[in-house]
């Protein structure tokens, strides 16, 4: 097996460059780094990923390097490698396996060189490196000590496997982290779903009207930053609770058929298989603009899509225009997949920080744990995710109150009545 696997080593200088600049936004991260560097939690450890890799997944790679890990990594999206981090990763000696525009093929196979590095520990972005190890790799489940999930979508999946069953380590998902979903779907999805669609497309948002696809964590930060571009919001939702937090929040709530005949913009982010299909294609505006900032590239049907287009060309780099039977046309951005990674750079390296420090006390939680937790899904505790955020707020130089000893007698004596 190759030592790495890159587009380009000498991308590597720009990488460092780029590397720099996260690491100057994710000082939390780095307070980590530097604990770690004097307890070494991962001496010894093998450390399998598959992982977005970004400048800021890089400071992850080497705050878990700095705490004693060996640590091979495989891109979780074959268009959102970094090729210039991925040659500074490769550069210092890390495993690295992933380019931009990566096959399919070469999806998996990365993924593989991962695995044969025999991790002791998994973290992973959509459950692709477990569920492989899962089903072909059985022989390796008895010696990993665990692992971590960055998604909603991977969270899915692993509770799947949990009521299958099928899980046969315990997995800790960090995308429920609060220091997590609160901050990195809410803030950074809705961010960085703008950059990705404004460098694919460049279009005015201001007088749109965008439809936002599901009103979990990340479809409210889209929704938010639609409306304060000055675009009319339409939200489309299976959840009554979240269709009715949708309305309560100030959008339309409609039917996607209604609404795939108004929209301008449509942004899907559920992280669930073809919530745009084949019979809502035709129903759409000429020159509609379709993205994805959910998971994978599942979302939108573009296989059908295809097959009811006359043409298809790439107009721009992460852009490509469907023109239908009857002339209207239909971009997508970054072939369906994550707009903000594909197109962009993902999100601001602040959120990541916050992110990954779960991933980096996550891991380390399940190597002091090593052997008492059983195989299933678990969310780290409240005081962890508590640590985190006070790590964020000490970087911002932000001082908050603490209780007095009157206060918690208070909160913990039910005699006192009211």
């Amino acid at each position: 097996m190759q030592k790495y696997i890159v587009k380009d080593i000498k991308l590597a200088s720009q990488g460092e460059k780029n590397a720099l600049w996260a690491k100057s936004q994710m000082q939390a991260l780095m307070a980590v780094k530097k604990r770690f560097e004097k307890e070494k939690p991962f001496k010894n450890i093998s450390i399998g990923m598959a992982l977005h890799i970004t400048k800021e997944t890089a400071m992850l790679v080497e705050t878990l390097i700095a705490g004693g890990a060996k640590v091979a990594i495989a891109s979780c999206n074959p268009l959102s490698t970094q090729d210039d981090i991925a040659a500074y990763l490769a550069k210092k000696g890390v495993a690295v396996f992933g380019y931009k525009g990566e096959t399919t093929k070469e999806y998996y196979t990365y993924i593989e060189n991962v695995i044969k590095t025999t991790p002791d520990l998994t973290i992973d972005d959509g459950c692709d490196l477990v569920s492989i190890i899962h089903s072909e790799h059985k022989a390796l489940l008895k010696n990993i000590i665990g692992g971590t999930e960055e998604t909603t979508t991977g969270v899915i999946r692993l509770r799947a496997m949990e009521k299958d069953q099928a899980l046969k380590y315990p997995v800790i998902a960090v995308n429920d982290n609060l220091t997590k979903h609160l901050f990195d779907n809410y803030y950074g999805t809705g961010q960085s779903t703008f950059d990705g669609i404004l460098r694919a497309s460049n279009i005015l948002f201001a007088g749109k009207i965008v439809v936002v696809v599901g009103y979990g964590d990340c479809g409210r930060g889209v929704a938010l930053r639609a409306k304060g571009l000055g675009s009319q919001v339409i939200v489309t939702e299976i959840n009554p609770l979240r269709a009715l937090q949708a309305r309560f929040d100030g959008y339309e709530v409609m039917a996607f058929e209604d609404a795939a005949k108004i929209g301008d913009v449509f942004i899907t982010v559920t992280g669930n298989k073809h919530v745009i299909r084949k019979e809502h294609f035709p129903l759409m505006k000429d020159g509609a603009v379709l993205a994805n900032s959910g998971h994978f590239n599942v979302e939108i049907d573009l296989g059908s899509l295809q097959k009811i287009a006359k043409s298809v060309k790439r107009i721009r780099p992460s852009l490509e225009e469907y023109t239908l039977k009857n002339n209207k046309k239909i971009y997508v951005a970054a072939e369906g997949r994550l707009v903000n990674l594909a197109a962009a750079e993902g999100h601001p390296s602040t959120v990541m920080s916050l992110s990954f420090c779960g991933q980096a006390l996550a891991a380390e939680y399940l190597v002091k744990n090593k052997g008492k937790l059983k195989s299933q899904v678990y969310v780290l505790p409240k005081d962890i995710d508590q640590k985190i955020a006070k790590l964020q707020l000490d970087v911002m130089g932000i001082e908050i109150d603490k209780l007095t000893p009157e206060q918690k007698k208070y909160l913990n004596d039910w005699q006192q009545g009211t």
